[in-house]
């Protein structure tokens, strides 16, 4: 004998039902005797309810009614059905209220409805069914909406109806519904039917319970919020009462009870896929560790503090009594070990009745002043880890708060094997998301954000376009690019840009602006934010710290906000800290270049920097390499540069040297120096006069400059060259001023300096432990793509600390 239950997604028209005949035909044909168990069709219970409320209410409800009825079309006759719906709505609005009593009498014609239309269509097709109302099997206590079964009554009825009444055919049994033993109909609550289904499996001695529905069985999480949940193949009564218990929708832990009494084996299947095995939930478990993650929404975290609780006997058991009679019941417990405050999770619909419950039970500790709050923290949702282990638990909780979400508390069970996290309702999904992602060991998923979509933007995004499934493949990393803006208008996609990206981010309507983006990012509940900064914007990099505040990570080629002033640099790095947020930046002095990670790591490491100097500038670097080695002018290698795009569109932006002074400070800054631009010597390559002239002037005007450098170039000793550099000497250790100084020298051909060719930079950093031989780091400086490749690879380094 086995049962098999269909819930009222399997049951939704026009498909379902057909589905559904199938499976019973099936079974039918293998020959194994079987009744089948059903709920309401689809919303139909939900519907229900909403034709109540607008009856009490006065409301118009003969629209919803008709269209119930057409929803339910069948060629089965429901006429009592729907003509007691009828008049029970009827009563309802003349009175204007209902008794818990009738509500269940309402509410039990859905399951009515659904399994005399089963039942009329199996005949149809020639099997052998019949209708079952369980309220003539299953007894109940008289509490409407929330009946506990009679189990001795129930048992010794159910056995015989199907031994003497049914014989030979198959049942087609109503769930959810029961009666008391005066014949009132009740209801068994939430998931009643799935309970009705295991009460009669349990009561005609089931081989096997199968339970459909509209999902392939008991997943790691929630397959509608986390996309790359996992099936769960085998689980535990234990641990299928502990998911079902802590928010499973599919599942009920009371569910569980009558099948682990009699070890009857319980497999949840999808309706729309019969031939998949599904989850199998029996007496054993074929695998150990952390099983699912489960939620409960629709929560309220109530909390009790006060002098008085401590050490007080009893104070537990009069909370308890004071919510027991109000039939609250309460979910997640937590207390402090000086008893200073409790704490504890009930249902949202609850919250009012159990302050006012606790206020009257603690009226005289509240007046003695006691207790000095009993409050509500609403609009909470507890997600909870099976079988986690609280001593593995720090990967998740980092996970978290990196991703600034912070519970308001934490539960622990006796056992050791399951952590329940009370968090804010708004943050559910993305918590869900980041733990499981943390957990099963799915690919880890960073969000970009990138700004500015120049030459660099461009082929950064060809880069991570092209690595993406080498990534996922070899590194379990998967890198979306879910925004990329440009200075007016902003792309979204969650699952991460196409090839098309830039015909989309042309037509996209979304402009530009950072709390659309953190509106956004929110509402898709993402984790793991980084914004990639590839502008030239002062406003973006002031407007760091919002970033921050709201969760991102920084990768920036623009320098801007390492150059601000130092109180600025100074509260950046605070709200880094305070928020846990990481903030990378190495193409900001030397693009592609492991400049300054090799900075940090000697200062970090106690290593004594005493200079560091080099060609900064890829500009410069051709221009004066060029310059030195051929017979020219700087003009008409300045010409060169120009036409190859090696300058900026006015030349005087590298020849001012601010470049270089920029990156200078930043170098200067990695040494905790707290210097300014204004603390630079910058030698302006341009004469006075070109310096205030128009662009265009400038630009024909280039010839102006060959006698200054022709006279510098011959003025220089033998076998020497010029470069221009910058240079940060002197006590570096903070206690007395250092000197930086950008200018144009001469060195001598020999030197690492004077060997330099192209558009190379250099950089030679001198210390105490290497003397007067520096650690020179020297390659390309400037261009596109290697200052995409070092902006792809700060981004590696941060998804990697994840």
């Amino acid at each position: 004998m086995k049962i098999l239950k269909f819930g009222g997604k399997s049951l939704a028209q026009p498909h379902g039902f057909a589905a559904v005949c199938h499976i019973i035909d099936q079974h039918h044909r293998e020959g194994t005797p079987f009744h089948v168990v059903v709920s309401a069709i689809d919303d139909t219970t939900d519907r229900l309810e909403r034709l109540l409320q607008s009856a009490a209410r006065a409301e118009a409800y003969q629209a919803d009614f008709e269209q119930l009825t057409q929803l339910h079309s069948s060629s089965a006759d429901l006429t009592a059905e729907y003509t007691l719906i009828d008049k029970l709505l009827e009563g309802v609005s003349l009175l204007g209220d209902y008794s818990d009593k009738h509500r269940d009498l309402l509410l039990a014609q859905g399951e009515i409805i659904a399994a005399k239309t089963l039942a009329h269509q199996l005949i149809a097709q020639g099997l052998l069914a019949c209708f079952v109302d369980a309220r003539q099997l299953l007894r109940t206590t008289a509490t409407y909406g929330q009946a506990q079964p009679l189990d001795t009554p129930s048992r010794q009825n159910t056995r015989s109806y199907f031994q003497n009444e049914v014989a030979q055919q198959i049942g087609i049994i109503t769930g959810f519904i029961g009666s008391t033993l005066t014949g009132e109909t009740t209801t068994l609550g939430r998931n009643g039917s799935n309970y009705s289904a295991s009460l009669f499996a349990s009561y005609l001695e089931a081989s096997e319970l199968k339970s459909y529905t509209h999902i392939d069985g008991i997943y790691t999480a929630n397959p509608d919020w986390v996309a790359d949940a996992q099936k769960i193949a085998h689980l535990s009564y234990e641990e299928a009462s502990e998911i079902a218990h802590l928010g499973a929708s599919i599942l009920h832990a009371k569910t569980i009870i009558p099948l682990l009494e009699q070890q009857i084996p319980l497999r949840i299947l999808n309706t729309f896929k019969p031939d998949d095995c599904g989850t199998l939930i029996s007496g054993d478990s074929s695998k150990s560790g952390i099983r699912a993650l489960s939620v409960l929404e629709k929560t309220s975290l109530i909390q009790i503090t006060g002098k008085g609780l401590l050490g007080k006997v009893g104070i537990d058991a009069r909370i308890f009594e004071a919510l027991a009679q109000r039939q609250i019941s309460v979910n997640i417990i937590s207390q402090g070990a000086s008893e200073r405050g409790i704490a504890f999770v009930v249902a949202e619909s609850d919250t009012a009745q159990a302050l006012e419950s606790l206020q009257l039970a603690f009226k005289a500790d509240i007046a003695a002043e006691d207790i000095s709050s009993i409050y509500a923290t609403e609009a909470v949702s507890v997600l909870s880890i099976i079988g986690q282990d609280l001593s593995t638990f720090q990967r998740s909780y980092s996970a978290l708060i990196n991703n600034q979400i912070v519970p308001l508390l934490i539960s622990n069970t006796v056992t050791g094997h399951q952590i329940s996290l009370v968090l804010p309702q708004r943050q559910l999904k993305k918590a869900l998301n980041i733990v499981h992602g943390e957990i099963f060991g799915i690919d880890k998923t960073i969000h970009l954000f990138l700004f500015g979509v120049g030459t660099v933007g461009r082929v950064l995004i060809e880069q991570l376009l092209a690595a993406r499934a080498d990534l996922e493949s070899k590194k379990n990393l998967s890198i979306r690019i879910v925004g990329v803006s440009n200075s007016k208008r902003i792309l979204f996609n969650v699952h991460g840009i196409s090839q098309q990206w830039e015909r989309e981010l042309a037509e996209s309507a979304i402009p530009t602006a950072a709390q659309t983006v953190f509106d956004w990012a929110e509402q898709q509940h993402l984790g793991h934010l980084i914004a990639v900064d590839l502008t030239a914007s002062s406003a973006f990099a002031e407007s760091y710290p919002l970033w921050i505040r709201h969760g991102f990570d920084l990768v920036a080629a623009n320098k801007i906000a390492n150059t601000l002033s130092f109180s600025f640099y100074q509260r950046l790095r605070e709200d880094l800290k305070k928020y846990l947020k990481e903030f990378l930046y190495e193409t900001n002095v030397g693009a592609g270049l492991p400049l300054i990670d090799t900075i940090q790591l000697l200062h970090q490491s106690g290593e004594n920097i005493t200079r560091i100097r080099g060609v900064f500038s890829g500009t410069l670097s051709f221009l004066f390499n060029a310059f030195s080695s051929e017979s020219t002018t700087l003009s008409s290698v300045l010409q060169r540069a120009i036409a190859q795009g090696f300058t900026e569109p006015d030349p005087r932006e590298d020849l001012n040297g601010n470049d270089v002074a920029r990156k200078l400070l930043i170098l200067a800054r990695e040494l905790d120096l707290p210097l300014e631009m204004a603390d630079i010597q910058i030698q302006n390559l341009i004469p006075p006069a070109l310096q205030s002239v128009t662009a265009a002037t400038f630009l024909q005007s280039l010839t102006v400059l060959d006698p200054l450098y022709d006279r510098i170039k011959s003025e220089q000793e033998a076998e020497h060259v010029l470069r221009y550099v910058g240079d940060l000497y002197g006590d570096l250790s903070g206690e007395t001023p250092a000197n930086l100084a950008v200018k144009l020298i001469s060195v001598p051909q020999s030197s690492a300096l004077g060997q330099l060719q192209g558009s190379d930079s250099i950089f030679e950093i001198y210390t105490d432990s290497y003397g007067d031989r520096p650690i020179v780091i020297q390659g390309a400086g400037a261009g596109a793509r290697v200052t995409a490749r070092g902006v792809f690879g700060d981004i590696l380094r941060l998804a990697n600390k994840k």
